[in-house]
């Protein structure tokens, strides 16, 4: 045995050296630039913990919703860290699907914005870290409102908002008065969509869960929706949701935007676009309340229950999601393209507030504003905004996306839509059990 000490030695510190025992960890996540910014650190983490090897799974915002919860709810395994956001977190967690991730101290988990940090939580305990979080805000090109003597002091109402539209909307030269989410889906037309609803005083359920999508509220809401985009909009809206409009504002075509904060960032980066510094930013508009007027999200990453790498996922959660991996990225690319809406750190931070000017004051005030459970002018029975956290709202806010986009098309009239989800609801509620 003596003998064979130097050899096997030999052997343990060769495998060590290569990376013999290293552990593949399978990400799955979105594609959007934040999330692709990550994956190109991905030496970096390698370098500094040489026993994880990364493994990324890029997948479209629908895509990656059916491939994830496919996994996860089978236990499958395929999957160590996955892309989740705040519907997905307490729904998930309360079905014992993830691993509670207790964060060390180092990690300042008190640094959270207290709103992103409530929903990604459940029974007291963190179940996904917060990537990036986001409200919803007004994005507008200050020059083109300044120039028709439009300004906003104050949070703006949508009349407000529709009346600056239809005085700049100029279609013949491709500027359009205002670009708004169109493509059908609950995370892309109907989280604009609920907010305006909300917003004119409607809501998804009364206080016994019984749908109100035909209400007089969402009928004057999404009326107005479908007005304001068919009159003062870009062609074919009704395609259109976040990387398209934030390519026509890149290019010069959208006075105002109304959609994510973490817009503002990719707005801002002077080498996408020449006009970078002429926007400006206010809370999104609201009309009868402000109560839900605008949406709360983050991306954030979680851990399946069936992951074989809990240590080194919660190694790698730690990591992208902490103070030093912002500073990390300011370093790289510049304080104003930084993942933002998730630390409070962030907002104090002087460098931060010179390089993006007005929008850090009012993405605070956007994020802080946001009260879950005072979200509708009349009480509801769900504590979220956007969205309800129940598993049958996939399918019931997808069907009225889908219907809401054939009456931005003209198809059909909005009050068709809205019976027509409306009956959707009625029936999902009751085979549910509600």
């Amino acid at each position: 045995m003596k003998k064979n000490a130097p050899f096997i030695l030999s052997l343990l510190s060769m495998a060590f050296s290569t990376n013999v025992f290293s552990v593949d960890l399978n990400i799955a996540t979105v594609n959007n630039a934040h999330m692709m910014e990550m994956k190109a650190l991905t030496p970096e983490f390698e370098r500094d913990n040489p026993d994880i090897k990364l493994k990324w799974h890029i997948y479209n915002e629908g895509s990656l919703r059916m491939r994830a919860i496919a996994d996860i709810a089978s236990a499958g395994g395929h999957y160590d860290v996955v892309t989740i956001g705040l519907y997905e977190a307490p729904i998930w967690a309360q079905r014992n699907w993830l691993i509670p991730l207790k964060p060390e101290a180092s990690y300042d988990e008190n640094d959270l914005l207290p709103a992103i940090k409530a929903g990604l939580s459940f029974g007291g305990d963190l179940y996904a870290a917060p990537f990036y979080g986001e409200s919803s805000m007004l994005m507008y090109r200050k020059d083109i409102l300044e120039k028709a003597n439009i300004s906003f002091t104050g949070r703006p109402s949508w009349t407000d908002v529709q009346n600056a539209a239809k005085a700049v909307h100029d279609p013949d030269n491709e500027l359009y008065g205002i670009c708004l989410r169109g493509k059908p889906g609950w995370g892309d037309n109907m989280a604009l969509v609920s907010t305006i609803a909300n917003s004119f005083g409607g809501r998804w359920f009364d206080m016994n869960w019984q749908p109100e999508i035909n209400s007089t509220a969402w009928s004057k809401a999404v009326n107005f929706y479908v007005n304001l985009l068919n009159n003062y909009g870009p062609p074919n809206p009704e395609k259109n949701s976040f990387p398209e409009i934030l390519s026509l504002s890149r290019e010069g075509k959208c006075a105002m935007w109304v959609d994510a904060s973490i817009a503002a960032s990719f707005l801002m980066d002077g080498k996408q676009s020449k006009y970078s510094e002429l926007w400006s930013y206010a809370e999104a508009p609201y009309q009868v309340t402000t109560r839900g007027a605008s949406w709360l999200w983050s991306w954030s990453l979680a851990i399946p229950k069936a992951s074989n790498h809990v240590d080194a996922a919660k190694k790698f959660i730690s990591w992208a999601t902490s103070k030093e991996y912002i500073k990390k990225i300011a370093g790289k690319n510049g304080w104003a393209n930084i993942p933002t809406g998730t630390r409070l750190s962030t907002y104090s931070n002087q460098d931060y507030i010179n390089a993006v000017g007005d929008f850090a004051k009012a993405e605070l005030a956007a994020l802080n504003g946001i009260d879950p459970n005072n979200n509708t002018f009349y009480p509801s029975p769900y504590s979220s905004v956007q969205f309800v956290t129940i598993p049958e709202f996939v399918s019931i806010a997808g069907f009225t996306g889908q219907k809401i986009s054939e009456a931005l098309q003209g198809s059909i009239s909005v009050e068709q839509a809205l019976d027509s989800s409306q009956k959707i609801a009625l029936r999902e509620m009751r085979r549910a059990g509600y």
